[in-house]
């Protein structure tokens, strides 16, 4: 038999009778109901972490050779930048020359989400490609690592324009957003090994757990991890 409970609103009126004296604030009703909640041994329902959507290696693979088909040479490099970095579409065209580090192959990030600043690698193999590129922009007196040739930097939307045109060229029906690109890189090299305390400082995520972990690693351990993994890249 079902327990037939007090209406809310009057228990509400009961409850407000031996709390008035308290003189209560929000903080103290608060610190009250957590304990409450406790005394009658109440969970929280908690909501599934819904798994964000991940795009197959093959729709990777398709995806570049359509860019490679093109054959637009800082398209190339733009969308290699995003699948080896994972950075944010807002990251990405914030990006200046002075921010990439051809020696180390590594790149700056300022003020990112959160407005935080970061570094995060790119492969070995990809550093002679991406010098080409920056030496290009520079004989244009070029700021950014990506501008037009009204030497404007490119927009978000843009960019965003540019992938979902080569997302219909490769016949992908589904969504193909940069973020998933992030999920894809991230997930890839997890696959590989990768611990999370290496992969969180790269990806912007913050994470208190991982950060203690990596607060004993070095960017140089990091590194090397990724460029050994990163030589399996299905797109090279």
């Amino acid at each position: 038999m079902e327990h037939k409970r007090t209406p809310a609103r009057k228990k509400a009126k009961e409850l407000a009778k031996s709390l008035r004296s308290e003189q209560p604030d929000y903080p103290y009703l608060k610190s009250l109901f957590r304990e409450l909640r406790q005394e009658l041994d109440i969970d929280i329902p908690r909501n599934s972490a819904r798994l964000p959507e991940v795009p197959s290696e093959d729709e990777i693979q398709r995806f570049y050779e359509a860019v490679w088909k093109a054959r637009k040479f800082a398209d190339m490099v733009l969308i290699k930048t995003l699948f080896y970095t994972g950075v944010r579409i807002s990251e990405l065209v914030n990006m200046r020359l002075a921010d990439v580090d051809l020696e180390r192959c590594q790149i700056r990030v300022n003020r990112g989400k959160g407005d935080k600043d970061r570094i995060v690698p790119f492969p070995l193999a990809f550093r002679e490609l991406l010098g080409m590129h920056m030496q290009q922009m520079k004989e244009r007196s070029a700021t950014y690592v990506f501008e037009s040739s009204r030497r404007r930097k490119y927009s978000d939307r843009g960019v965003r324009k540019m992938l979902a045109r080569y997302a219909t060229a490769a016949g992908i029906t589904r969504s193909m957003s940069p973020h998933k690109w992030r999920h894809f890189l991230f997930t890839w090299l997890k696959k590989q090994g990768i611990d999370d305390a290496l992969i969180q400082p790269y990806s912007g995520h913050e994470n208190r757990e991982s950060l203690e972990i990596y607060s004993r690693l070095s960017i140089t351990e990091a590194q090397q991890h990724y460029d050994q993994a990163m030589r399996k890249f299905p797109v090279q």
